[in-house]
C-alpha cells in the first residue's frame, strides 16, 4: 500500500510531516489532504480576518504529488473597534 506524507502550514507554523499514513491510492491521499483544510481552520483561533491554509501530500520518494490550499476571508461591515 502506498505511503503518503502531509506537510501543513497555517500561516504561523509549518510542519514537514517525518510519519504519513499509508493509504489505498493517490486519490485517497487528495482526499486526506482536502479533508485537512477546514479541520485546519477549524482548529485555529481566528485572531486576524485573514488567513490560508495549505497542505502538501508527497509520496515515500518526498516528491510533492498534490497541494491544496483554503483561504479564510473576513470582514466587517458596520464600524467596528478593534480590542487591544
Amino acid at each position: 500500500m502506498p505511503h503518503f506524507f502531509f506537510d501543513t502550514d497555517d500561516g504561523d507554523f509549518r510542519h514537514e510531516d517525518d510519519e504519513g499514513f499509508e493509504l489505498p491510492s493517490i486519490d485517497a491521499a487528495r482526499i486526506e489532504a482536502l479533508d485537512a483544510l477546514p479541520e485546519m481552520a477549524r482548529n485555529k483561533f481566528q485572531d486576524r480576518d485573514r488567513r490560508t491554509y495549505s497542505v502538501r501530500v508527497r509520496d515515500e520518494n518526498g516528491t510533492a504529488v498534490y497541494s491544496a490550499s483554503l483561504a479564510l476571508v473576513g470582514e466587517w461591515h458596520i464600524p467596528h473597534a478593534i480590542s487591544p
